[in-house]
């Protein structure tokens, strides 16, 4: 039986649902939610309008950067999902700043769910922990990300908005580009077994029903883990998926080769080690992971074949 957020309703007139950043998890999104919301998404790029327009979504351009081209924003959904990154330097995120200001001017008060990540919490090493450990991001990356949270925060407590925060970890699916299949494919590598972390997953699809969950359900002022229930060191997963798939192990290497060899951005990823509760996702939000585990995400594609 399906969640009511699934559910094909009756006949009466559809509200809103604004996407911003409407990727791959925002189109999945969208396409959950096409029968029950007239679906906008905001893009900055004019080549996206016909794609856009074939999934069933109203595209409205405006670009973060340009506050100027938001000023539509205010009356244009009932519920909002911003999916979109903050700039790719600096401390903070003017992108949430400009979209919080054209969302304000709203006359009603929308719900707001916002995509964060579990990088702001730096490396635990390994410690398992729920949604109340307090930030310590490492990376300017993760920093611009508790800036975007303190940002919707801040405007919840001015009863600007309602706003919910989703910290999401690294997202996989077969049909994404860091699907284990092609990572092993591209001979990556993993840290040796004295040097591996541990990594917190979820399936793309899982993401895009807790974000409907969360548009839904989601608490003004509450954090949520979007993660599985996967309890696996980096390398151990990936020997596992080498394994199931019939394709070669990846190399080990030590954390002094990586760091000779990796990107910094490959680096942050193996420098930050924690494990992640999910009971808020589970039984606030109600969402029953269709892939829990990620041996049965892959099990589950190993049998549906190529």
């Amino acid at each position: 039986m399906l969640h009511p957020p699934f559910a094909k309703p009756r006949a009466f007139k559809r509200p809103t649902l604004l996407i911003v950043g409407c990727g791959d998890v925002g189109m999945r999104v969208a396409s959950l939610l096409s029968h029950r919301f007239r679906v906008r998404a905001l893009t900055s790029s004019p080549a996206r309008l016909c794609e856009l327009r074939a999934a069933g979504i109203l595209p409205v351009l405006g670009d973060l950067d340009r506050p100027e081209s938001l000023y539509r924003l205010s009356a244009l959904g009932s519920r909002v999902l911003h999916l979109a990154p903050p700039p790719s330097q600096g401390h903070t995120d003017p992108r949430t700043r400009h979209l919080i200001q054209a969302l304000a001017r709203s006359i009603d008060t929308p719900l707001c769910v916002y995509g964060s990540t579990t990088g702001v919490y730096g490396d635990c090493q390994g410690a398992l922990f729920d949604e109340t450990r307090a930030v310590a991001p490492h990376t300017e990356r993760a920093k611009r990300r508790v800036d975007a949270e303190n940002q919707w925060r801040q405007a919840v407590r001015k009863n600007r908005l309602r706003a919910h925060i989703l910290r999401i970890p690294g997202i996989y699916a077969e049909d994404r580009e860091g699907s284990p299949r092609a990572r092993l494919l591209r001979r990556s590598v993993v840290l040796t077994k004295d040097d591996d972390v541990y990594t917190n997953h979820i399936h793309a699809d899982d993401l895009a029903r807790a974000c409907v969950m969360a548009l839904f359900r989601g608490q003004p002022q509450r954090i949520t883990h979007v993660c599985d229930d996967s309890d696996m060191k980096m390398g151990d997963y990936f020997e596992w998926a080498a394994q199931l798939y019939g394709l070669p192990p990846p190399a080990r290497i030590s954390r002094a080769q990586a760091q000779s060899q990796m990107s910094a951005m490959a680096l942050s990823f193996l420098n930050e080690s924690r494990r992640l509760l999910n009971h808020r996702l589970k039984h606030e939000l109600g969402l029953r992971l269709r892939y829990p585990t990620l041996a049965s995400s892959l099990s589950m594609n190993d049998e549906q074949g190529p």
